[in-house]
Protein backbone atom coordinates (compact mmCIF):
# COMPACT_ATOMS: atom_id res chain seq x y z
CA UNK A 1 0.00 0.00 0.00
CA UNK A 2 1.39 3.40 -1.00
CA UNK A 3 0.76 6.48 1.09
CA UNK A 4 -2.13 7.43 -1.25
CA UNK A 5 -3.80 4.02 -1.10
CA UNK A 6 -6.99 4.04 0.90
CA UNK A 7 -7.99 0.96 2.89
CA UNK A 8 -11.40 -0.67 2.69
CA UNK A 9 -11.93 0.16 6.37
CA UNK A 10 -11.27 3.86 5.73
CA UNK A 11 -13.68 3.83 2.79
CA UNK A 12 -16.39 2.09 4.83
CA UNK A 13 -15.99 4.52 7.73
CA UNK A 14 -16.05 7.53 5.41
CA UNK A 15 -19.14 6.16 3.58
CA UNK A 16 -20.96 5.65 6.88
CA UNK A 17 -20.14 9.21 8.00
CA UNK A 18 -21.10 10.63 4.63
CA UNK A 19 -24.45 8.84 4.75
CA UNK A 20 -25.14 10.04 8.32
CA UNK A 21 -24.27 13.62 7.33
CA UNK A 22 -26.37 13.40 4.15
CA UNK A 23 -29.43 12.12 6.01
CA UNK A 24 -28.99 14.71 8.76
CA UNK A 25 -28.82 17.46 6.13
CA UNK A 26 -31.81 16.20 4.15
CA UNK A 27 -29.74 14.80 1.28
CA UNK A 28 -29.74 11.40 -0.42
CA UNK A 29 -26.72 9.48 -1.66
CA UNK A 30 -26.60 7.50 -4.89
CA UNK A 31 -28.07 4.03 -4.30
CA UNK A 32 -25.18 2.33 -6.17
CA UNK A 33 -23.02 1.41 -3.17
CA UNK A 34 -19.99 0.39 -5.26
CA UNK A 35 -20.14 3.67 -7.16
CA UNK A 36 -20.33 5.66 -3.91
CA UNK A 37 -17.39 3.70 -2.47
CA UNK A 38 -15.26 4.49 -5.55
CA UNK A 39 -16.11 8.19 -5.29
CA UNK A 40 -15.32 8.20 -1.56
CA UNK A 41 -12.01 6.47 -2.30
CA UNK A 42 -11.22 9.27 -4.76
CA UNK A 43 -12.17 11.94 -2.22
CA UNK A 44 -9.96 10.31 0.42
CA UNK A 45 -7.10 9.98 -2.07
CA UNK A 46 -7.40 13.67 -2.96
CA UNK A 47 -7.48 14.54 0.73
CA UNK A 48 -4.19 12.70 1.21
CA UNK A 49 -2.69 14.12 -1.95
CA UNK A 50 -3.72 17.76 -1.49
CA UNK A 51 -4.78 18.06 2.13
CA UNK A 52 -8.43 18.73 1.26
CA UNK A 53 -11.34 16.59 -0.01
CA UNK A 54 -11.51 17.69 -3.66
CA UNK A 55 -14.19 16.10 -5.83
CA UNK A 56 -12.56 13.23 -7.74
CA UNK A 57 -14.55 14.12 -10.87
CA UNK A 58 -12.83 17.46 -11.32
CA UNK A 59 -9.19 18.40 -11.77
CA UNK A 60 -7.86 19.91 -8.54
CA UNK A 61 -5.06 22.46 -8.70
CA UNK A 62 -3.38 21.45 -5.46
CA UNK A 63 -4.03 24.93 -4.04
CA UNK A 64 -6.82 24.81 -1.49
CA UNK A 65 -7.83 28.45 -1.93
CA UNK A 66 -8.33 27.81 -5.67
CA UNK A 67 -10.31 24.62 -5.08
CA UNK A 68 -12.59 25.45 -2.14
CA UNK A 69 -15.54 25.42 -4.54
CA UNK A 70 -14.91 21.75 -5.41
CA UNK A 71 -14.29 20.42 -1.90
CA UNK A 72 -16.95 17.79 -1.26
CA UNK A 73 -19.75 18.67 -0.91
CA UNK A 74 -18.99 21.22 -3.61
CA UNK A 75 -20.59 24.62 -4.18
CA UNK A 76 -22.39 23.25 -7.24
CA UNK A 77 -24.16 20.34 -5.53
CA UNK A 78 -27.44 22.06 -4.75
CA UNK A 79 -27.90 23.86 -8.09
CA UNK A 80 -27.10 20.57 -9.88
CA UNK A 81 -29.59 18.68 -7.67
CA UNK A 82 -32.27 21.30 -8.37
CA UNK A 83 -31.71 21.29 -12.12
CA UNK A 84 -30.60 17.73 -12.95
CA UNK A 85 -31.53 15.53 -9.99
CA UNK A 86 -27.89 14.74 -9.15
CA UNK A 87 -24.67 16.56 -8.47
CA UNK A 88 -21.90 16.58 -11.10
CA UNK A 89 -20.30 13.36 -9.85
CA UNK A 90 -23.70 11.81 -8.96
CA UNK A 91 -22.70 11.17 -5.34
CA UNK A 92 -25.77 13.12 -4.20
CA UNK A 93 -29.12 12.56 -5.91
CA UNK A 94 -32.67 13.71 -5.34
CA UNK A 95 -35.30 11.46 -3.81
CA UNK A 96 -36.95 11.20 -7.23
CA UNK A 97 -33.73 9.79 -8.73
CA UNK A 98 -33.13 7.54 -5.73
CA UNK A 99 -36.65 6.10 -5.96
CA UNK A 100 -36.44 5.60 -9.74
CA UNK A 101 -39.02 8.28 -10.58
CA UNK A 102 -36.43 10.35 -12.47
CA UNK A 103 -33.64 9.05 -14.69
CA UNK A 104 -30.10 10.30 -14.34
CA UNK A 105 -28.83 12.32 -17.26
CA UNK A 106 -25.45 13.83 -18.01
CA UNK A 107 -24.73 16.92 -15.98
CA UNK A 108 -22.83 19.74 -17.63
CA UNK A 109 -19.91 21.29 -15.80
CA UNK A 110 -21.07 24.52 -14.17
CA UNK A 111 -17.74 25.38 -12.56
CA UNK A 112 -16.37 28.50 -14.25
CA UNK A 113 -12.82 28.48 -15.60
CA UNK A 114 -9.90 29.41 -13.36
CA UNK A 115 -9.56 32.97 -14.71
CA UNK A 116 -13.26 33.69 -14.13
CA UNK A 117 -13.14 32.19 -10.61
CA UNK A 118 -10.13 34.34 -9.68
CA UNK A 119 -11.72 37.47 -11.13
CA UNK A 120 -14.89 36.80 -9.14
CA UNK A 121 -12.91 36.38 -5.91
CA UNK A 122 -11.09 39.66 -6.50
CA UNK A 123 -14.25 41.63 -7.29
CA UNK A 124 -16.52 40.31 -4.53
CA UNK A 125 -17.74 43.14 -2.35
CA UNK A 126 -16.49 43.25 1.20
CA UNK A 127 -19.12 43.77 3.85
CA UNK A 128 -17.99 46.95 5.57
CA UNK A 129 -21.51 47.83 6.61
CA UNK A 130 -24.17 45.46 7.97
CA UNK A 131 -26.47 46.38 5.07
CA UNK A 132 -23.83 46.19 2.32
CA UNK A 133 -24.99 44.37 -0.84
CA UNK A 134 -24.52 40.63 -0.63
CA UNK A 135 -23.40 38.47 -3.58
CA UNK A 136 -26.34 36.06 -2.98
CA UNK A 137 -29.87 36.41 -1.63
CA UNK A 138 -30.41 35.20 1.93
CA UNK A 139 -33.18 32.65 2.46
CA UNK A 140 -34.91 31.99 5.79
CA UNK A 141 -36.72 28.83 6.80
CA UNK A 142 -40.09 29.99 8.15
CA UNK A 143 -40.25 26.91 10.37
CA UNK A 144 -36.98 27.09 12.31
CA UNK A 145 -35.28 30.32 11.21
CA UNK A 146 -32.31 28.68 9.46
CA UNK A 147 -30.56 31.18 7.16
CA UNK A 148 -28.56 30.46 4.03
CA UNK A 149 -27.09 32.69 1.33
CA UNK A 150 -27.34 31.16 -2.15
CA UNK A 151 -29.17 31.59 -5.45
CA UNK A 152 -32.13 29.40 -4.41
CA UNK A 153 -33.32 28.00 -1.07
CA UNK A 154 -32.28 24.43 -0.28
CA UNK A 155 -34.64 21.62 -1.25
CA UNK A 156 -34.86 20.59 2.39
CA UNK A 157 -33.89 22.60 5.47
CA UNK A 158 -30.82 20.94 7.02
CA UNK A 159 -32.09 21.81 10.50
CA UNK A 160 -35.81 21.01 10.61
CA UNK A 161 -36.27 19.19 7.25
CA UNK A 162 -38.92 21.64 5.99
CA UNK A 163 -39.25 21.66 2.20
CA UNK A 164 -38.12 24.40 -0.18
CA UNK A 165 -41.60 25.97 -0.24
CA UNK A 166 -41.25 26.85 3.45
CA UNK A 167 -38.38 29.28 2.75
CA UNK A 168 -38.75 32.99 2.19
CA UNK A 169 -36.31 35.51 0.82
CA UNK A 170 -34.88 37.26 3.87
CA UNK A 171 -32.41 39.71 2.31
Amino acid sequence: MTTLDVSETEINEACAKLKRDAVAGGYVLNSDTGFVERLVSGILTNERRYGYPACPCRLASGKKEDDLDICCPCDYRDPDLDEYGACYCALYVTRAVHEGQQALTSIPERRPGRALRRAKLQTQPTATHPLAPLPYPVWRCKVCGYLCARDQPPGICPVCKATKERFERFM
